[in-house]
Order: C-alpha cells, then sequence, then structure tokens
C-alpha cells in the first residue's frame, strides 16, 4: 500500500475512535442526535464544497447521482444500527464486531469488482484482522441468549454488513468516477438529512430534550466523522487498493475498544488485549503488502 494512503487510514483510525466514543455518551438520544451531527457537517464542510464546485473539475453524471443516493440509504442504515447498537450493548463489543466484520466483506467485493490481488502479506494481514476483531469481541464475559453481549454482536454485524456496502460504492465513485472525497461525503450528509427531516418533524419535543444537554456532543461528532472518512477517501483516490485500505481502517476498531474500556470503564481482559495484538500487527502487514 502506498505510505500516503497508509498515514491517511492511520490518522482516520484515531478520529473515528474518537468520534464513536463520544457517539456512545449520546446514543440514548436516538435519531435528533443523528440529524443534529448530520447537519452540523452540512455546514461546517459547505465552504470546503463550495470552493471545489467553483474551481475544481466536477462530473455529475448518472453514475455519480446514483453512487450518491446508495451512499446516502447505506450511511443512514449504518448510523442507526450503530447508535441502537450502543443502546443495548458496550461500545467494545458493538464497535469491534461492526469494524471487523466489514474489511473482510469490503475485501472479497473490492477483488471481484476492482479486480484487486492481494499479495501473500495482504492476505495474512486480512486474516489478523478478523481474528483480533473476533478475540476483542469475546471479551472476558460469558455469551448467553439474550445476553447485551450477544446483541451487541448482532447489531454489529448488521452495522459491518452497511459499512462495507457503503465503502464499495464510495470506493467506486472516487475511483472510478473521480469524485472528490469531501463532496461525495458532503452529498450523501444533504441526502441522508433529507431522509430523517420529515420523520423527525411529526416526533413530539419529548425526543428532542435529551439533545439540549449533548450538543456539545453533536458538534464534535459533526465535525470528527466526516473528516475521518474524507481522510480514507483520499487515501483510496491516492492508489489505495479497497481490498488494503478496508482492513487497515479498521485499526480505530482496536482504538475504540481500548478507549471503551479505559474511559467507559468496560469490561477488560486478556482475549480482548491479545486480540488488539492481532490486530495492530495485521494492520502492520496490510501497511507492507
Amino acid at each position: 500500500m502506498p505510505i500516503q494512503s497508509l498515514i491517511l487510514v492511520v490518522v482516520a483510525a484515531f478520529l473515528h475512535a474518537t468520534w464513536n466514543l463520544l457517539g456512545k455518551r449520546a446514543a440514548h438520544v436516538g435519531t435528533p442526535f443523528i440529524f443534529s451531527y448530520t447537519l452540523v457537517s452540512s455546514v461546517l464542510y459547505l465552504p470546503w464544497v463550495l470552493w471545489l464546485m467553483l474551481y475544481g473539475h466536477l462530473s455529475w453524471s448518472a453514475g455519480v447521482w446514483l453512487c450518491i443516493t446508495l451512499s446516502g440509504v447505506l450511511h443512514l442504515g449504518y448510523n442507526l444500527c450503530l447508535l441502537h447498537g450502543y443502546r443495548v450493548a458496550d461500545l467494545s463489543v458493538v464497535y469491534p464486531v461492526a469494524r471487523g466484520s466489514a474489511p473482510l466483506l469490503s475485501s472479497l467485493t473490492a477483488i471481484v469488482l476492482f479486480r484487486e490481488r492481494p499479495s501473500g502479506l495482504g492476505v495474512l494481514g486480512i486474516l489478523a484482522v478478523v481474528g483480533g476483531v473476533l478475540l476483542i469481541s469475546i471479551g472476558p464475559r460469558t455469551v448467553h441468549s439474550g445476553s447485551s453481549t450477544v446483541r451487541g454482536i448482532r447489531w454489529g454485524a448488521a452495522t459491518g454488513a452497511l459499512i462495507a456496502g457503503y465503502t464499495v460504492v464510495d470506493a467506486w465513485a472516487v475511483k472510478k468516477l473521480a469524485m472528490q472525497p469531501v463532496v461525495l461525503d458532503w452529498c450523501t450528509n444533504i441526502f441522508r438529512a433529507a431522509l430523517l427531516f420529515p420523520w423527525l418533524l411529526r416526533q413530539p419535543l419529548t425526543a428532542w430534550r435529551p439533545l439540549r444537554a449533548r450538543w456539545q456532543l453533536a458538534l464534535a461528532v459533526g465535525a470528527l466523522s466526516p473528516l475521518a472518512y474524507i481522510l480514507v477517501l483520499a487515501a483510496l483516490r491516492l492508489g489505495g487498493p479497497v481490498s488494503l485500505v478496508a482492513p487497515a481502517r479498521e485499526m480505530s476498531m482496536m482504538i475504540g475498544a481500548l478507549l471503551g474500556m479505559i474511559v467507559l470503564r468496560e469490561p477488560i481482559g486478556f482475549t480482548r488485549l491479545l486480540g488488539c495484538a492481532l490486530l495492530a500487527a495485521g494492520v502492520v502487514l496490510l501497511g507492507l503488502a
């Protein structure tokens, strides 16, 4: 993988883990929180988008609009699944499963659609990342039917499938259709806000009240979430293969799991620490591939 792409992915991983930690603290607010930070993102990144529209060379073909629509729907589904998972289970379960099931699906799809052929080191890196995720997800507790761990794994897996979906769609947009990453992300944010707005108008005021004490979190997530993903898209645009970038960005899982353990005081154990080490080794292998 090009070194520039790897650096962008590592920075994005730290940003992504940070905004997920913040999102966990406002997960109980639900859909109004998603709408709020989406609106914040749309406003904050508008000047950058306008500059590119005025001075950049942008194409608005039918394929571009199709990618924006699909990406908007998939991103909205991802946000809804992720925050619901945070409401019913620990961050250190939902987050690793979501971020870990996605790279395997993304890599397999990229091999078919983009005809990418990972090297031996790349394959080992992907397997190490997935193995690390599984170890982190097992955690120190006993899994039994109906437990919060089981619910976390289920919602994390659903979220991971949606991540894989929008990763492939967005990679196609920036690699094949030459879309600017910030323009693509901004358009999907606007599309997601438009989908949520009619539903939110019908909600009682009581649905919005919890947001009053969480508006700072909406501002922070609205600033960090797009930037983290824009950096990933930029890594793809610079030539990073989807089959390697998708697993490498899951370094954010390790950071998120550790933040959940340290900051949120979620359960810690040898198995999860071993999983973090295996995941880190996988990212190193992907960087060498």
